[in-house]
């Protein structure tokens, strides 16, 4: 699965819009729209927030897996 998917999927598993998890993780409207796109990825210091998020909300979200699927690409 990609990272845009991946996104997509958490957003989706808690019930919310792109404003409300862009919100959740303190970025714009507008990266979270990139990120879902495939446009762009978030740096380290984000993907650590959206693991703790992840973690939070009892979604798996495997941070060392997208980091090492990045470096692959």
């Amino acid at each position: 699965m990609s990272f845009s998917n991946d996104i997509k999927m958490i957003r989706h598993k808690c019930l919310m819009s792109q404003t409300e998890f862009a919100e959740a993780l303190g970025v714009s409207f507008a990266t979270v729209n990139r990120w879902e796109s495939g446009r762009s990825k978030p740096n380290f210091k984000t993907m650590k927030l959206i693991n703790s998020f992840c973690e939070a909300q009892g979604i798996d979200f495997d941070v060392s897996k997208q980091l090492m699927e990045e470096e692959q690409a």
